[in-house]
């Protein structure tokens, strides 16, 4: 195969497209890691719709039929942010027995190695996002905008894994550790249960309002409960999806950077 043949676009699509494959393949093949990112969410979400339900009625809380109707948007986020350290996880495995190694010595794009391992993620997210709409929807976790509603979080849902992998995909190049990548994941729940996702800001005070008004989570979180509780609208979907897109571009370039890097080093 010639230099020009391995790098032309069509090739790398390709090349791109079979490790999204793989990724995809090979997480789905996996029950006790795809497991534990949908039941957790799941439970948490059931045992806060009956711990919490007469929540719903304090001064600030937004109208809504119950409280699973209002933590669907956090059950989704929580369950993506789950899920999204194992692709990169996988990522590390790949350095750890010598995978990703003979992937860079063949006529590859480098950066077609790294976007289809994130890919896998992405689709992942979205796929988890939709099964947890289509599990709560049932039980009262009604979405007031409907199917068009439900798209935008599963798009969302997607687009935060591929952040959040991108950003644990950085930290498996440079230490090529899947327990180092498992051991920064409780830092993301930390910025998760700091925010607005389990209970609204207007009923918080002091320095966890303060935490919270600071935190982005909480704006996506929100974004994505006005699709819920409200209905479709401009202002939402741009919460849903633009910020995700910020934070998935800053974390690919940093992936990337890492990446550069790690072949800067060979």
């Amino acid at each position: 195969m010639t230099v020009a043949a391995a790098h032309s676009p069509g090739l790398a699509l390709r090349q791109v497209a079979a490790l999204a494959r793989r990724s995809t393949r090979e997480t789905f093949r996996q029950p006790a890691l795809v497991a534990p990112s949908v039941i957790f969410p799941l439970f948490f979400a059931a045992l806060g719709a009956s711990s919490f339900n007469r929540a719903t009625s304090l001064p600030g809380f937004p109208k809504v039929d119950s409280f699973l109707q209002f933590s669907l948007a956090a059950t989704v986020v929580q369950g993506v942010l789950f899920g999204s350290v194992t692709g990169a996880a996988a990522l590390a495995t790949d350095i750890e027995n010598g995978f990703l190694d003979r992937l860079l010595a063949a006529p590859t794009p480098r950066t077609g190695i790294l976007i289809g391992r994130l890919a896998g993620s992405a689709i992942f997210g979205a796929a988890q996002a939709a099964v947890f709409i289509a599990v709560l929807w049932p039980f009262g976790a009604t979405v007031r905008s409907g199917v068009p509603g439900a798209a935008v979080m599963v798009l969302s849902g997607g687009i935060v894994a591929l952040a959040i992998g991108s950003l644990m995909s950085a930290v498996a190049i440079r230490t090529g550790s899947a327990e180092a990548v498992q051991g920064s994941f409780p830092l993301l729940f930390v910025l998760l249960f700091f925010s607005s996702a389990f209970f609204p800001r207007e009923t918080m005070s002091g320095a966890y309002r303060a935490i919270a008004d600071a935190n982005p989570i909480s704006y996506l979180v929100e974004g994505l409960r006005e699709l819920v509780l409200t209905g479709y609208s401009g202002t939402a979907v741009l919460q849903a999806i633009l910020i995700p897109l910020v934070a998935c571009a800053a974390a690919v370039m940093l992936a990337l950077r890492s990446l550069r890097r790690k072949l800067a080093a060979r």
